[in-house]
């Protein structure tokens, strides 16, 4: 090869290097959480994430089984500490130390996994937590960047911390973006916190759903939750706002402007749209939602107070069939991929508009291809709310809910698939299909009035892991009904 050869090689691996960097797809990542009966290898989740081009992966923790399935991908990975261990975290720095030992430095070499950031907590400052991780959280913020930087990785890994989009709001008297800031009960701690982030660069990482502000609002104007236009229009001093998420998102801007943080990356650490759980919750509206954010994502034009490139995780990877429903039975569905890792709708990360179906998991085990249901010869049910109650409280129902994708069975269909999802929860097991005789098994395929009846995936978790899941499932519905 002569020089002009070796000039013209280089150039075309350039331009096509940055191409490769400049897809929307490229710029896309996926959550992935595992809070699910039936999880499948890591290995096999991380084959499918690399078959459709999925570069960014945020996780809820750092198992270490997980995490090692990146290694040699290039996958850029969003490390996690929860909620539980911020105290621990937080109350010795040698805890942060050993945290990043065992977790960061150990996969950090060569032909290892590409960590990015580390995720100190998840949306500790809800509402809800009623001011639980009010004092660890920035605590352990500080000591895990310190771990880092003194493991020699901090100038690579940054520490951050997700929230929820309620830890900022527009006073209702002035509900605009440029009326935004951070939330009185916590403004002085998030000033704090958004300001040491700037300084180390780290970025501030947001979750933001329109559909919640639909779910939460009966009043919301509906076009306002997705991209195509139709609907209302928001004017705040010249900007038009056509859609929530670009308001939302400007007045996070509007809020770290106010704390003097005005350049802050903000990386989108989770927005998606849930396919069942209630009446707004279909594959249809989804599909709306991502083909209009998909497609706004390719056009690179950020939002009116902050254009250009958006750093974005969509939520979520897989349905999790035993996170709390206590938001709502659509937290259970909120993967673009099914419970067995297939593909819920065409859709195309790049933004182009070429929809297709994304590349399913391959080598998926099923269990046998049989289901429990309502044993049609039996006259005497007044034993069938009990056992209905009590399939549901061990399994998940969720589909059956108003407005839901099985909302239309009648009695005897509600029954058979509450069995079928506990027979199928206990991993067919013959004794789980009994409900005081009232239920049978068979091999007829049990679906009926597009209501799926499913056959459970073989777990790669194992059984003493499943039911250490099931047993979470049992403390959390328990703690709930303690409320």
């Amino acid at each position: 090869m002569n020089r002009r050869e070796i000039l013209t090689w280089v150039c075309c691996a350039t331009v096509a290097a940055a191409l490769v960097l400049a897809s929307p797809a490229a710029a896309l990542g996926v959550n992935w959480g595992t809070i699910m009966s039936h999880p499948l290898l890591p290995t096999t989740v991380v084959q499918m994430i690399k078959a459709n081009g999925i570069t960014k992966v945020k996780l809820f923790d750092a198992d270490s089984w997980t995490v090692s399935a990146f290694a040699g991908t290039g996958i850029e990975l969003m490390l996690a500490i929860p909620n539980d261990m911020l105290k621990h975290i937080s109350s010795d720095y040698s805890h942060a130390q050993d945290w990043v030992k065992e977790n960061v430095t150990k996969h950090d070499y060569d032909g290892g996994v590409n960590i990015k950031y580390v995720a100190v907590g998840n949306e500790p400052f809800l509402s809800s937590y009623n001011g639980s991780f009010m004092k660890t959280t920035f605590p352990a913020l500080k000591n895990i960047q310190k771990a880092l930087d003194e493991a020699g990785v901090g100038n690579r890994i940054k520490a951050t911390v997700p929230l929820n989009a309620d830890v900022y709001n527009s006073p209702e008297s002035n509900p605009l973006p440029s009326a935004g800031d951070f939330r009185g009960d916590i403004h002085s701690l998030m000033v704090d916190m958004v300001r040491f982030m700037h300084s180390n660069g780290a970025p501030f990482v947001v979750n933001i759903y329109p559909f919640l502000s639909l779910y939460q609002n009966p009043d919301f104007p509906i076009d306002f939750a997705f991209f195509d236009g139709g609907g209302r229009t928001l004017n705040d001093r010249g900007h038009q706002y056509t859609n929530v998420f670009d308001a939302n998102y400007d007045t996070l801007v509007w809020s770290l402007k106010k704390a003097g943080v005005s350049d802050m990356k903000i990386i989108v650490g989770e927005v998606g749209w849930p396919t069942d759980g209630d009446k707004h919750a279909n594959t249809e509206n989804a599909k709306r939602f991502y083909d209009g954010f998909l497609k706004k994502m390719a056009q690179n034009d950020g939002t009116p107070m902050r254009s250009g490139h958006m750093d974005v995780y969509l939520f979520g990877l897989i349905d999790e069939d035993m996170k709390s429903v206590l938001p709502g039975n659509f937290e259970r569905h909120w993967g673009i991929f099914t419970y067995d890792c297939r593909p819920k709708f065409p859709m195309d990360l790049s933004g182009k508009g070429n929809d297709k179906y994304l590349k399913r998991a391959t080598g998926v085990q099923y269990l046998p291809e049989q289901w429990c249901v309502l044993n049609p010869d039996v006259k005497q049910l007044s034993a069938l709310g009990p056992n209905l109650d009590y399939a549901c409280s061990l399994s998940d129902c969720t589909a059956l809910g108003y407005g839901s994708s099985c909302n239309d069975l009648d009695r005897g269909g509600n029954a058979s698939y509450a069995f079928n999802m506990y027979f199928q929860m206990q991993d067919q097991d013959v004794r789980a299909c009994n409900f005081e005789g009232l239920a049978i098994i068979t091999t007829k395929n049990a679906s009926r009035n597009g209501c799926l009846f499913p056959v459970q995936i073989v777990s790669a978790a194992g059984p003493s892991a499943v039911a250490s899941a099931r047993a979470l499932l049992v403390a959390g519905i328990a703690a709930i009904l303690l409320l």
